[in-house]
């Protein structure tokens, strides 16, 4: 400093008390909810009661405040009196979500919801808030400016190159936002000291220490960490820091206050800031933590499976095909919170304890039974009011597409252009119901029973036998309602007592099934979101055949040819493109954790099968299947750095091929009995790639060869692809967010992609270890993502230059 009227003014150091508030992690939501409650049953009198204690951030979520007042109801006005006084920040966020493990539109409706609810409650705080997602998709930038947010706050995921604390931010589509960097994290300022000369002496280390990164910029504080509870004293500290020294001027603030000033120190100083384009998945300055792409690969499908099942169905459908009173909003809303609770990144990401982990692949059945049960009643309640006598079909992607439905026919023959599935020959049930009184109850039986039964109902006859007695027959039929109109006009003839004294009748209830069968037709050209009364033609498209060996598959626009003796198959297109040696299994060690995969000192990698045999399961001519059954032996686990032991383990794969179609559906499924292991499938690629290009939010992203990585991680190029990822003429769909990597890597490029198809480990935490050198969490053993049970993952392949986001529609969209 310089004396006199040369001296500089303080520089600005915003403190911003906070909490990191995750809802469920090492321990349940609802242990950590008490902690919350005890948390806010003292912040929040003390906010209103002490006007020193100016500000507090409820870390960018409204969960925390949800999760408070469900059980705190008298506390939402006092809430909604500091947020509205501008003394508490809530939002913009519902949770804090990982933004590569979920949906882009569960990254919308969390903001969305999330700033909803923070206008309830007097308005959200305008920054992305972004302190402890494992990396940042693309297209956030363009998701924060689209929410009026000129802000964003980060921590993992900047590269080296970034050489200031704030930089410019920029989507794929060119919307850019300012993002601040924090260096060591949301916990720079975490616990305040006793006094203040203290505080300014962390606060001068920190500037010091980061220098290169900082400059002269204002200092952002951040006065707290996981689950810390406030510190009464701070006021006090911050007033003797102020005093003590004019270095610095200290300020209990806000985020959004704190940017603001940065925002125009930058334009006082005229700062040029550095520029980065698209996503943030560098290790270089803080751990990336990206094994969490594939250490529960069952959460990651139940997560696709229910947020289809909301975006691509329940929603679309009952928008389209309802009448406006029958919106099913609440329903939807409460499928949607379930998505959104577990989109907070310690959920989704898996790197839980296993009850918190239970608790999330129960909230995905959940929606996705909301979601399943609304798109197929919309469906249902559409196909009442369509002029056809036989089964409608209807196409749920905006694009037209052609493809197989599966349909239940009555009758003994199969129809043209059609292919058995199963086939049902007559037969009959009795069902003996309790005396009952013939009235409405009766009908709700009947129609329960026929809904159980899949049936129709019609009367055949009305008393008959014995006086009293009532037959009613249930006759399987494709369409229309469960009960006819004839046969609830007998039905209420018999209520009215039908000449007899109406009241408690003995009922007896036939259920017959007439003939029939469960078949696939091919359906062509069905315009988007369309629907059509289906009745039978002859196939249009090439058949699909088996070859003489019983180990080939061909439809006129690909073949299948499966290598009898080590289970990898050749596909080769109409244009001449081949790949050779799909699908070889490759299995290696792993004693990292639900964080971080880590190969052990000694590992023991099984590529080639002990066995293998190839089963025809279906010919044709609309669908085939081959089933490729191999046996590895794996070692059971891993002890003293070294994989030990030895299991046979069958790993299936089932090789699907439909006429017209260039996609080659997969399935590989075992029941793992190996601990310690990461159990990859490898591509060959057609030709060599420098780069691979995968699906993400709202965007396709270009990723090279090899990752960036730093003290805190080692560099590891696995990626998470959602939807796709396609690299040297083959393209790759998957139903859940699938880790990928390209490997074989020589002066041309990578020669093969490999697909994660499942990692067990025993740790939600752990370190040292060779990728990682600290822990991520609490050193915690689990038994959970060992994943000791039945794994069945679906994907899909095709050459040359297909749409990606149309062949995922047309493997996993029926």
């Amino acid at each position: 400093m310089t004396s006199g009227d040369d001296r500089s003014p303080p520089r600005p150091v915003a403190v911003i008390p906070h909490t990191h508030w995750d809802r469920e992690w090492y321990l349940p939501f609802q242990t950590f909810r008490l902690r919350l409650v005890a948390l806010l049953d003292e912040l929040l009198p003390a906010l209103e009661a002490d006007p020193a204690f100016a500000h507090f951030t409820l870390d960018g979520q409204l969960a925390v405040v949800d999760d408070h007042v469900a059980v705190r109801p008298e506390h939402e006005a006092l809430v909604r009196r500091l947020v509205t006084s501008g003394r508490v920040s809530v939002g913009p966020w519902y949770t804090l979500p990982d933004e590569f493990l979920v949906s882009g539109e569960t990254l919308v409706r969390d903001l969305q919801v999330g700033m909803a609810r923070a206008e309830e409650l007097g308005g959200a705080m305008a920054v992305g808030y972004l302190p402890d997602m494992f990396g940042h998709v693309a297209q956030m930038p363009q998701l924060l400016a689209q929410c009026g947010f000129d802000h964003a706050v980060v921590w993992r995921g900047v590269p080296a190159s970034i050489d200031r604390s704030a930089f410019r931010w920029t989507a794929p589509d060119g919307t850019a936002v300012r993002a601040e960097y924090l260096p060591t994290g949301y916990g720079n300022g975490a616990r305040v000291p006793a006094t203040g000369t203290e505080l300014v002496a962390r606060i001068d280390e920190f500037a010091r220490r980061h220098v290169a990164l900082l400059g002269g910029a204002p200092v952002l504080w951040m006065n707290g960490t996981d689950h810390l509870l406030p510190q009464p004293h701070l006021g006090r500290v911050v007033t003797e820091a102020n005093a003590a020294q004019d270095d610095y001027e200290l300020r209990v603030t806000s985020l959004p206050e704190a940017l603001a000033a940065a925002t125009a120190h930058d334009t006082a100083a005229g700062t040029v800031l550095p520029t980065h384009r698209g996503e943030l998945r560098s290790g270089a300055r803080a751990n990336l933590l990206m094994g969490v792409v594939s250490n529960r690969v069952d959460v990651r499908i139940a997560a696709a499976r229910a947020e289809r099942a909301l975006e691509r169905r329940a929603e679309p459908l009952t928008a389209l095909l309802l009448p406006p009173g029958r919106w099913p909003a609440a329903l939807l809303a409460e499928a949607w919170l379930g998505l959104l609770r577990n989109a907070a990144h310690d959920s989704v990401c898996a790197c839980s304890a296993d009850e918190v982990v239970d608790a999330v692949v129960a909230r995905y059945a959940e929606a996705r039974q909301l979601g399943d049960g609304l798109g197929d009643g919309a469906v249902a309640a559409h196909a009442t009011t369509v002029a056809h006598d036989g089964p409608v079909v209807m196409n749920p992607a905006a694009r037209t597409r052609s493809g197989l439905v599966e349909l239940d026919l009555l009758g003994v023959d199969a129809p043209a252009g059609t292919q058995d599935i199963e086939v049902r020959g007559a037969e009959a049930v009795l069902h003996l119901l309790p005396s009952i009184a013939l009235g409405a109850g009766l009908v709700a039986e009947l129609e329960y029973l026929a809904q159980y039964r899949g049936a129709r109902i019609e009367v055949v006859d009305g008393p008959a036998g014995d006086p009293g007695e009532v037959i009613v027959d249930l006759v399987r039929s494709p369409a229309g309602q469960l009960v006819t109109a004839d046969a609830r006009a007998v039905l209420e003839d018999l209520m009215a007592g039908g000449g007899e004294p109406a009241g408690p009748r003995p009922c007896r209830v036939v259920v017959r099934q007439e003939p029939g069968r469960r078949v696939i037709a091919r359906v062509e050209d069905l315009g988007g979101y369309a629907w059509r009364g289906w009745r039978p033609a002859p196939l249009t498209a090439a058949p699909v055949a088996v070859g003489t060996d019983d180990r080939s598959l061909g439809n006129g626009l690909v073949d299948v040819v499966v290598d009898p003796t080590d289970g990898t198959w050749v596909l080769t297109d109409d244009g001449g493109d081949t790949a050779t040696g799909l699908g070889r299994l490759v299995d290696g060690g792993d004693v990292g954790d639900t964080y971080n995969w880590c190969p052990p000192d000694a590992d023991a990698v099984v590529d080639r099968p002990t066995r293998v045999t190839v089963e025809v399961t279906e010919r044709g001519p609309l669908r085939a299947r081959l089933v490729v059954r191999a046996a590895h032996g794996w070692p059971t686990h891993a002890e003293g750095g070294a994989r030990v032991g030895l299991i046979e383990v069958e790993v299936v794969t089932t090789l699907e091929l439909r006429a017209g179609e260039r996609l080659v559906r997969v399935t590989t499924a075992l029941d793992n009995r190996a601990c310690d292991h990461r159990l990859r499938v490898h591509l060959a690629l057609p030709r060599p790639a420098a780069a691979s290009e995968a699906g993400c939010a709202f965007a396709a992203v270009t990723r090279g060869l090899v990752a960036e990585g730093g003290p805190t991680e080692t560099a590891l190029a696995t990626y998470p692809a959602d939807r796709f990822v396609r690299a040297g003429g083959l393209t790759v769909v998957v139903e859940g967010v699938t880790e990928y990597e390209l490997v074989s890597i020589d002066h041309d490029g990578a020669h093969e992609l490999a697909l994660t198809m499942l990692r067990a480990t025993g740790w939600l935490s752990q370190g040292p270890m060779a990728t990682r050198p600290l822990p991520a969490g609490p050193v915690v053993a689990l038994e959970g993502p060992q994943l000791q049970k039945p794994v069945a993952v679906r994907w899909g392949l095709a050459l040359g230059g297909v749409d990606p986001w149309a062949l995922h529609d047309d493997a996993f969209l029926p």
